[in-house]
Parts: C-alpha cells; sequence; structure tokens
C-alpha cells in the first residue's frame, strides 16, 4: 500500500469573541476553566492558517467538542471557518460532533455579566456539518451522526459519534455494535485497512482518568473488542484535554492503540501529524499549535496557556480558604456547615506547607531538591504534567521518589480504588504510572499494530 499522511485535531471549543468574553464574571468564570474562551477565535484561525500551509498531506480529521457550549452562532461560524478553509485550502476534512456541540446553555459576558445564547439541536449539526465527512460517506448511520470515508486507496476511516438526539455519550446499543461490527469486517474482506475516530478516549489517557465517569468511552472494552478482533486496531480520541497514546490487547490477543490529543485551545495545545507507512505500521508527530494574534503580555503561545491552566489548579487552592462552598461545587462534593468550617482551616495550612512538610506529616521524607518547594506549586506542575503527558515524576528522579514514598504510605488507607466501569485499581500502581510515564511517548512514536 502506498503511505498515507494526515492531521488530527480536537476540542477546537470555538466562541465567536464578537458575542462578548469580558467582564467580571466572565474572569470569575475564568478562574476555574482549564481551556480559553475569549481567545478561541483567534487560535482556531491561527490553526487553520498553519492547516492551509501544510503541503505534505490534503487530509484533517477532527475528533469533536467544535463549539465552546453548543451557540448556535458558534456552531455556524465554525462551519464556515471549515468551508473557507476546504475551498483555499482544497484539503478534505472528517469530523466528528460531540457533547459540547449541541442541546447546551452557552452565555455571552459583558460588564453587565453573562447572557445566554441560543443553542444548537442535535437535529441541526447534519445540516451545518455534512459537508465535512457525512454527505460523500461511503456509509453513514444517521442516528448515530456516525459514518466510513475512504481516505485513500487503502486506508479507511470508521468515525463513531457517542452523541444520539437528546443524549450525550450514550452507551451505544447491539444495533449500533452490529453496525460497527460490519463496517470492521466489510473493510477487511474489502482488503482495507480501517482505523477510527470517536470523541472520548477508549483507553484512559492516563490511569487516575479511570476513577471519572464521564473521561472515556461508556462501554469501552466491548467496543475495544469489537474493533480490535475485526482488524481495528488504532483509534485517535479527544475530550480529556490531554496528550496520550495507550495500548492494550483483547482477550484473543489483538493489540488496539488509542491517541489522545490535546485541545487546540488548552494546556497542551498540539496538531498531530500521523503517516501511516503500512498496514500495520504508523507513525506518530507532535506539533505545538503556531502562534496566535492575541496579546499575550509577552508570553509565548504555551506559556499563554499553560497560565491558563496553572490559574484553575492555585484558584482551586485559594478557594479552601475564601470561598470553600465553591470549592466543594468545583469538586462535586456536597457541602455541610462542618466542611464549611473545616476547609478553610485545612487550606491556610495547605497553601503555606513546603512538599517536606506534607511527607513529614505522612511519617516519610521528601528529598533534598524539592523539599523545600511550596507544596501548591509542586501539586500545579505535577497535575499539568498529568495532561500534557511524558510525565516526568517517575522512579530515580528527586520529585518522583518523594511522591512515591507518599503513595506507599496512604497506601494502606486507599488499598483499592473502584474505575468508574467496575474496575478494580491498585491505589499505588494507579498513582505512579499517573505521575510518571514509564510506556509509550505520548508525543512521538511508532505504533507496530500488530
Amino acid at each position: 500500500m502506498k503511505p498515507l499522511k494526515f492531521y488530527v485535531i480536537t476540542d477546537l471549543h470555538y466562541f465567536k469573541n464578537s458575542l462578548g468574553a469580558f467582564g467580571e464574571e466572565y474572569e470569575r468564570k475564568m478562574d476555574f476553566e482549564q481551556k480559553c474562551f475569549a481567545e478561541t477565535q483567534a487560535i482556531n484561525e491561527a490553526v487553520f492558517n498553519w492547516l492551509a500551509q501544510a503541503d505534505d498531506s490534503d487530509i484533517v480529521l477532527i475528533a469533536g467538542d467544535l463549539t465552546y457550549w453548543g451557540e448556535k452562532e458558534c456552531n455556524k461560524a465554525v462551519s464556515e471557518l471549515l468551508h473557507d478553509f476546504r475551498e483555499k485550502s482544497g484539503k478534505r476534512v472528517y469530523l466528528v460532533t460531540a457533547g459540547h456541540d449541541f442541546d447546551r446553555k452557552g452565555y455571552s459576558y459583558d460588564d453587565e455579566g453573562p447572557h445566554e445564547l441560543e443553542g444548537t439541536k442535535f437535529s441541526e449539526l447534519y445540516g451545518l456539518y455534512k459537508d465535512f465527512g457525512y454527505s460523500d460517506a461511503i456509509e453513514f448511520n444517521e442516528k448515530h451522526l456516525s459514518y466510513v470515508a475512504q481516505l485513500s486507496d487503502d486506508v479507511r476511516l470508521l468515525v463513531i459519534c457517542n452523541d444520539i438526539d437528546g443524549k450525550r455519550n450514550a452507551p451505544y446499543d447491539d444495533e449500533f455494535f452490529s453496525w460497527i461490527e460490519a463496517q470492521a469486517k466489510k473493510a477487511q474482506a474489502d482488503g482495507q485497512m480501517m482505523i477510527a475516530m470517536e470523541h472520548y478516549p477508549v483507553l484512559p489517557g492516563q490511569p487516575i482518568f479511570a476513577l471519572i465517569g464521564d473521561a472515556r468511552e461508556a462501554q469501552a472494552q466491548r467496543l475495544i473488542d469489537t474493533l480490535a478482533d475485526n482488524g481495528v486496531h488504532l483509534i485517535f480520541t479527544g475530550h480529556m484535554h490531554n496528550q496520550s497514546i495507550n495500548v492494550t490487547e483483547t482477550a484473543k490477543g489483538n493489540k488496539f492503540y488509542d491517541v489522545c490529543t490535546g485541545s487546540v485551545v488548552a494546556d497542551p495545545a498540539f496538531i498531530r501529524r500521523v503517516t501511516v507507512e503500512d498496514e500495520k505500521t504508523v507513525k506518530i508527530e507532535s506539533i505545538p499549535i503556531p502562534e496566535f494574534d492575541w496579546d499575550k503580555n509577552g508570553l509565548t503561545g504555551k506559556e499563554y496557556l499553560q497560565n491558563q491552566f496553572d490559574r484553575l489548579i492555585r484558584c482551586l487552592a485559594s478557594a479552601m480558604v475564601t470561598d470553600p462552598r465553591r470549592f466543594m461545587g468545583k469538586l462535586n462534593i456536597k457541602p455541610t456547615p462542618a466542611l464549611e468550617k473545616i476547609i478553610p482551616v485545612l487550606g491556610k495550612r495547605l497553601n503555606k506547607m513546603t512538599l517536606g512538610t506534607v511527607a513529614r506529616l505522612l511519617f516519610t521524607h521528601a528529598d533534598a531538591q524539592v523539599k523545600k518547594e511550596l507544596f501548591v506549586d509542586f501539586a500545579v506542575g505535577m497535575a499539568r504534567s498529568v495532561f500534557e503527558g511524558n510525565q516526568p515524576y517517575k522512579e530515580g528522579t528527586p520529585g518522583g521518589d518523594t511522591l512515591l514514598r507518599i503513595f506507599k504510605r496512604l497506601r494502606p488507607f486507599m488499598k483499592t480504588m473502584k474505575g468508574a466501569q467496575g474496575e478494580t485499581l491498585d491505589f499505588y500502581e494507579t498513582m505512579k504510572h499517573t505521575v510518571g510515564n514509564y510506556g509509550i511517548d505520548d508525543y512521538d512514536a511508532v505504533l507496530n499494530l500488530f
């Protein structure tokens, strides 16, 4: 087969800036956002300008969450952006819609506060995006807005949407699984290599994400078995705004890779360049999004997006002291009068503690290189690394060894945990592989599919 090259981006979260994104309430909202809001139009325009000039491929895949919160004006603006991109560059775009694109309440912001915007119905998505996969699909499932596209003479793309009218991340029924299996088997029968794309990850980007119900495909194992055991060994995903590459095997010994890509409007913001070298070898490369036209206060685009991520973690830490009820709300903790008294006390102490102090409280010690670092500063870097991938806190590093000693102290109290899909997770191993990457490079890798 001839090699095939294409680009993957995800989680555009486009907001039309002219609708309004400023004011006191806007800034208060952004205290607890990982992703940008006002800047998203400028970022997306820069990304598509870059893609238009990338002359090594004429294919772009977009793995969902096209708008910020399903605002009708934003969906229209994304559709216009994509049509303009296609007309000027001649490139093909294949996308999947996701939960941020319909049946939501979106808001604009100005000095008067938030203003509700008209949303988008699921039934309207086809008309908006039919030219980007649906209308020229060789197979189309209208109920699930899912389809099969022919990328080249030898490669087909299976696009699976997690939503149906009225439901986001809806569990797949037997009928839809039969449709998925039929497409995979047909590709095999036709001598085609098939790859897949879905918004929700199928494998947890990091082990800790297995605890979060919304962090991955609702029937992950069944989908893995259905795809991998029928010749589909690779899927491209988004949703969690993290950069990761993970692999598993089915009971029949078939490999399955999940390549999750960070949002273009949040740290880590990357474009994937994918080269299908042959039916069993796929090369993944990661390219930072280009600089975008915005007043970034002298920062690079990467630094600007990192600052927004760090703002989220630091605001959570400070809210423990200044606004415990809001802190609990952000973490889905049911507020009680007792917690409202306890959390500020804990917050004051935590915000002053060094990593060494935290370690001593757990009857262990921190390595000399990190013990004087404020715990909140250390936690910010650690949390960001979980999303950025290639987490550096591994065994044999000062931060990694310190964390592993802390996890061992906590292990008797939290030996096992239950994942959101019912699996049993070992606390120590889950945390070890969440803060340190011992597997595939999350940015650049060559995947051997079988």
